[in-house]
């Protein structure tokens, strides 16, 4: 109990309050977030959409910048993980589930109802990858970048707590460690909390679909209850052995499963009508890319509903997401440079997105389009294992499908139950077994509480809520960073100067 902070202590109560209130009165803690989504989404939505593409310019003046050569450690460590771990690792921590999850669905239901236009046609089925790619792609990842960048360069460089209060000292000083402090910190928990339960709860509900498939499972509450139920024992036991040992085996496990789907899925489908689709609608992306993420529909309120929907709640679930897969990101990436970080973690992981959902996406699209059969009228649970009853070997890719999302779940679980140990720690890279067991009771709670309150619905207003503050927060980290930088480039500088004249 040494090790805990008020951080700690502050942020359970608060917890298990929430948790309370949904078992007491579910409907008004559903009416209570919707209420408040809905008021942040009009009001607000701006704030999320301008925010993404700071963060994605900021990262790449950052990269090609001067600041490009400091390295995230001493100048002589060299990385801690190998290049193929360290990628595994930024993968399973950051959206694993949800690749599953929406590989299919995402793209489907954007072809079925587009951002503009007319639905099912050829022009929304481009659209409907392009706006994929986009959710997903270098908007995402340079949320991801800005945070971890700044975390790792804090903790490896200047020997700062893994916090994201300490990113605030060059601008607030010393009451980074006071009640300002505090909050960011507890800002930073409840948002990492909200995100990942939300990742858990559409893995419980994908993971039933797949049972349903495979056995006859129905598909219930209570059935995901006790799927959230056993994984949480096994996400638990996995956090206790820490980052080098089971976190790092399941991760590379988890790539390995990914690269068998991935792979079965190309040369069972559609390959060419693959390649070609792919390399159309990620070249379009990359050519639209500006007006796509700064994208609103004033005049049309449909379309621009659509955007609060699926552009602005996804910048929101990244920036949610940011202190659980920042810590995680920069935890594993201690040695290297900001240059080199910055384009490993932007370019890399937004084209490997984009070539799953292109492949994905792509055969659900195809099999509607082309080969006439409903996809577009599956769940999204379930659109994933339709199109599996409609290709070779569909048994045999559902099981694949099955355990890559308990173990993506496993892996997202347990990185977060590490970073929330972490953060209510003061920092530490070893947090007690009894906190991160706590913090794991803790997200399977409000995942089944989130799941059983308003489902999707109910996530997405935890998720929006949640990401407003942290968003504040992550401007002035930005900010801070640049400051950092520019003094110790100063410093260095100086330095020179007097070894010339000595």
């Amino acid at each position: 109990m040494k090790k805990t902070t008020p951080i700690f202590w502050i942020s359970l109560i608060i917890s298990v309050l929430f948790v309370g209130w949904g078992i007491l009165n579910p409907s008004n803690l559903l009416h209570v977030m919707t209420t408040a989504e809905s008021y942040l989404l009009n009001r607000f939505g701006w704030f999320y959409q301008f925010s993404a593409t700071f963060f994605l310019i900021f990262a790449l003046v950052l990269a090609f910048s001067r600041f490009g050569k400091i390295k995230l450690g001493k100048p002589h460590e060299k990385p801690e993980f190998s290049t193929p771990t360290w990628f595994a690792m930024l993968f399973s921590a950051g959206m694993g589930i949800g690749l599953l999850f929406y590989g299919i669905s995402e793209p489907i239901s954007h072809y079925a109802t587009p951002p503009f236009g007319k639905p099912q046609t050829i022009e929304s089925a481009k659209l409907s990858l392009e706006y994929t790619y986009l959710h997903w792609g270098f908007h995402a990842w340079a949320i991801y970048a800005v945070v971890a960048l700044a975390l790792a360069y804090y903790k490896f460089r200047k020997n700062m707590p893994g916090l994201m209060s300490a990113t605030l000292t060059p601008l607030i000083g010393n009451k980074s460690k006071g009640p300002i402090g505090y909050a960011v910190d507890i800002i930073a928990v409840f948002a990492t909390i909200f995100g990942v339960a939300a990742s858990l709860g559409l893995g419980a509900s994908q993971i039933n679909s797949g049972f349903h498939y495979l056995t006859g499972m129905p598909i219930s509450y209570k059935v995901q209850l006790v799927i959230i139920g056993i994984t949480t024992i096994l996400f638990i036991t996995s956090a206790g052995t820490g980052v080098s040992k089971g976190i790092k085996y399941l991760s590379n496990a988890n790539m390995v499963l990914a690269v068998i789907l991935f792979v079965s899925f190309l040369f069972l489908g559609p390959t060419q009508y693959l390649i070609e689709l792919f390399s159309t609608t990620f070249g379009s992306y990359v050519q639209q890319l500006p007006s796509m993420g700064l994208r609103f529909a004033p005049f049309n309120s449909e379309n621009n509903q659509w955007v609060k929907d699926w552009t602005i709640f996804y910048w929101a679930w990244w920036i949610s997401w940011t202190p659980f897969v920042g810590t995680f990101i920069a935890r594993v990436s201690k040695g290297r440079t900001v240059r080199e970080f910055i384009m490993a973690v932007l370019i890399v992981p937004t084209i490997v997105c984009s070539i799953w959902f292109g492949v994905f996406g792509g055969t659900g699209i195809y099999f509607d389009f082309v080969k006439g059969l409903d996809v577009a009228k599956q769940s999204l649970e379930t659109s994933l294992f339709f199109v599996y009853d409609q290709m070779p070997f569909g048994g045999f890719l559902s099981t694949i499908s099955v355990a890559l999302i308990l173990t993506f779940f496993v892996t997202s679980a347990d990185s977060a139950t590490f970073v929330l140990g972490m953060q209510t720690t003061n920092g530490s890279l070893t947090p007690p077994f009894f906190v991160t067991l706590i913090w794991g009771l803790v997200l399977a709670a409000i995942s089944a509480i989130l799941l059983g309150t308003g489902g999707l619905q109910g996530m997405q207003a935890a998720i929006i809520v949640s990401a407003l503050p942290l968003g504040i927060v992550l401007l002035f980290m930005s900010y801070a960073l640049i400051k950092s930088f520019r003094q110790e480039l100063l410093e260095d500088k100086k330095t020179d100067k007097n070894k010339k004249t000595a």
